[in-house]
């Protein structure tokens, strides 16, 4: 009989550790950070790579991470892009270069 409840708490115990590792990672959503506004070449600087596919960005801003999404302005045409790899400078701490990559649908 103890091993029967033993396995009963250890189910419970592992059920418990999943479902916060579920709530834990929906709290750390995609950002979608919008730079239309922002003046390319001043406030932020993107280089295209691979037909427009992927970029280089440098900016300065605090908090974007991989998996966010950020919203640029090419011309007349708008366009969204996933961040797939990121960098901070050391100093100052919330200037970053990041390799981002286009979203096709544009939906986020």
């Amino acid at each position: 009989m103890p091993a029967t409840k033993l396995n009963i708490n250890l189910n419970n115990i592992l059920n418990s550790l999943l479902n916060l590792l579920v709530s834990q990672s929906k709290k750390t959503k995609a950002q979608v950070y919008d730079y239309t506004q922002f003046t390319s070449g001043e406030d932020y600087v993107f280089e295209v790579k691979e037909d427009g596919i992927k970029g280089y960005m440098t900016a300065q801003r605090s908090g974007v991470k991989s998996g966010d999404y950020i919203i640029l302005s090419h011309g007349s045409h708008t366009r969204c892009y996933q961040v797939e790899e990121i960098d901070y400078y050391s100093e100052p701490a919330d200037m970053w270069m990041a390799l981002l990559r286009l979203v096709e649908d544009n939906g986020i």
